[in-house]
């Protein structure tokens, strides 16, 4: 009872869990589970509200049932009477995003049956969800033109599979209202000598859609797109793994800022080294995608290339770890940036110290480089940073008996080439920004 999130199947047609890409995907060898979890972010977005549960009717055979009914952010027609966007981000900052908040209402039910016998499992999905008012945006754009639209919506999906100790087979196939199809389809093995390899293919048509959809995609979207996806997992020894993949997706609808039909192109490539205590990992990603170019007045390649090396050292509680990432980024015009960071950390007992400091440089926001920094809980900290300056972050966490824990975390980021930062009501009028974070959790 209360806030809750859902995932079933693959995701085609019900998961507003988190969902964390490629790599991912890779490491977990496509595996899913079917789940009912509490939700404990710190969003006010993206959740359910109401009652949801699992029965077990019979040994292998469950089902699951729930009920939402929650306010939602939406941007409104001029008149009111209709929601042009959902809105998903879960900001109420400035007036404009206090305008949007809880302009509209959703009910959603459903439900899941699922079936698991000596490694074979099929299930299936179907929900019914309402809007207060008509979802009706704004499709005068090419990209938008298939966009749910209307006030009731439905979707169903059959999920398969089977899954051994080597082999996993997964699969889920979906439709709705709109009456298109999406399909999604897996096959991973893992070898003696601790070899993955895996396969995976999807078709999402033009015309599907489901407003709780969230599976594996390049485009953003369980919409528009098809592609097959190749990788490989190797531990070669307890000192070396060596990751990677090739995904090639289509898409045969316009995209934003394309006109026509385009296709994606994404590489990853990785090796960890292990030796005592120390680590080494290196990465290198290059992705192409198509775009529209005003410049040469047609349809070009972005090219996205992206390198990473550290060393990290860890002994006792104490661990450090030392990282250089490059991005290089070519359309029209060329962009490079690096970012050289340093990170340490010490834990004893009850408390834990972690700091960090690091340099950016880059050219422009299409050569931005990303960092992670130790946050809050339920929160994923990867920050972003373009232009040139500095990024130092001190976090520390304690615990206070047996039932609290206490986080803090002050960080700051100094731009050397600038004056104010972002723009509007969240300016500010001086090249640094300066964040504090305080949480307190009791366990009972």
């Amino acid at each position: 009872m209360g806030r809750y999130r859902l995932h079933f199947g693959m995701g085609l047609v019900l998961n507003n869990d988190f969902g964390f890409g490629k790599q991912a995907t890779l490491s977990t060898l496509g595996r899913s589970s079917n789940n009912i979890r509490t939700h404990s972010s710190r969003s006010s977005a993206n959740y359910l509200q109401g009652v949801a549960t699992t029965f077990q009717l019979a040994s292998g055979l469950d089902l699951s049932a729930f009920v939402s009914y929650r306010k939602i952010d939406a941007t409104l027609s001029k008149d009111g009477s209709e929601i042009q966007t959902i809105v998903k981000t879960g900001y109420h900052r400035t007036l404009k995003e206090l305008e949007k908040k809880n302009d509209a209402s959703q009910v959603l039910a459903g439900g899941n049956l699922n079936y698991f016998l000596k490694g074979f499992h099929v299930g299936t999905t179907a929900f019914y969800t309402s809007l207060d008012k008509p979802l009706k945006p704004k499709s005068t754009q090419l990209y938008k033109y298939f966009a749910p639209e209307g006030k009731q919506f439905w979707n169903a999906s059959i999920d398969y599979g089977y899954l051994s100790r080597r082999l996993n087979i997964s699969g889920e196939t979906a439709t709705g209202s709109s009456r298109g199809i999406a399909t999604i389809n897996s096959i991973s093995y893992l070898f003696p000598n601790d070899l993955s390899l895996m396969a995976l293919q999807r078709f999402y048509s033009c015309r599907y859609s489901s407003l709780f959809s969230s599976s594996f995609s390049e485009g953003g979207s369980v919409q528009d797109e098809s592609g097959i996806y190749l990788g490989a997992d190797w531990n070669v020894s307890r000192h070396l793994q060596l990751k990677g993949y090739t995904d090639y997706a289509y898409f045969a609808w316009p995209k934003y800022r394309v006109s026509e039909s385009s296709i994606g192109w994404d590489n990853f490539l990785s090796a960890t080294i292990l030796y005592n205590r120390w680590n080494f990992f290196t990465s290198y990603r290059y992705k192409l995608r198509e775009m529209d170019s005003k410049k040469l007045g047609r349809v070009a390649f972005t090219r996205n290339q992206r390198f990473r090396v550290s060393a990290g050292y860890e002994r006792g509680g104490f661990s450090s770890k030392m990282q250089l990432d490059i991005s290089h980024y070519q359309f029209e015009e060329e962009s490079f940036g690096y970012m050289l960071s340093q990170n340490l950390r010490y834990k004893l007992n009850w408390w834990q110290v972690n700091g960090s400091l690091g340099y950016f440089h880059t050219n422009d926001y299409d050569s931005r480089v990303y960092a992670y920094e130790p946050g809050m809980l339920y929160n994923i900290s990867f920050l972003s940073f373009y232009g040139e300056g500095i990024r130092y972050a001190l976090s520390a966490r304690t615990e206070i008996g047996k039932h609290f824990v206490l986080i803090a975390k002050l960080g700051t980021t100094d731009y050397f080439d600038r004056n104010k930062i972002s723009n509007s009501y969240q300016q500010i009028n001086r090249s640094s920004k300066t964040d504090l974070e305080l949480q307190l959790k009791m366990k009972l």
